[in-house]
């Protein structure tokens, strides 16, 4: 599946971030991660990405691909907000909350919080990531946009008191 990226490539924004040039790359993963395209998603990481999601331990890009395929078999009508919190030289802390409905058409709000470690090309090597599922009802949902990429008038995370 996967290829090792020539050492040239990058993924801008990169490290050491800003206030603004860690906003750019939340917003970039955010919009990613919407798209709902395994393959799309798995260019941001390092060929030799180490994760935690939930209780779940990932290497490489090969099994986030396979993970996220896995998890979008499951979670339909995805719709994700991310937010930064944090930022350093080359890690960035996010909280994000997204929706989705499983086959049974119960409807959830999942609620996190992620850290992530850059490698010097922009890559993201390293991704932990905390979620709390929340069964809602329809009614209670946030996120009506389109599938893709949020709205920008749409509101943010703090905005809609998440």
């Amino acid at each position: 599946m996967s290829t090792d990226q020539p050492s040239s490539s990058e993924r801008p924004p990169l490290p050491p971030f800003t206030e603004d040039t860690a906003l750019v790359k939340v917003r970039a993963a955010e919009d990613a991660w919407n798209t709902r395209d395994p393959e799309r998603v798995s260019l941001a990481y390092t060929t030799d990405t180490v994760w935690r999601n939930r209780a779940e331990f990932l290497h490489g890009r090969d099994q986030v691909v396979a993970f996220l395929t896995r998890k979008w078999e499951k979670e339909h009508d995805y719709r994700l907000i991310k937010e930064l919190w944090a930022f350093t030289d080359n890690r960035i802390a996010v909280r994000f909350a997204y929706e989705w409905h499983d086959d049974a058409g119960q409807w959830f709000r999942s609620y996190g919080n992620e850290n992530w470690e850059f490698d010097e090309r922009g890559l993201m090597r390293r991704r932990h990531a905390s979620i709390n599922d929340l069964a809602i009802a329809e009614h209670e949902r946030k996120y009506h946009w389109l599938p893709g990429r949020r709205p920008d008038d749409h509101p943010g995370l703090s905005d809609l008191g998440f």
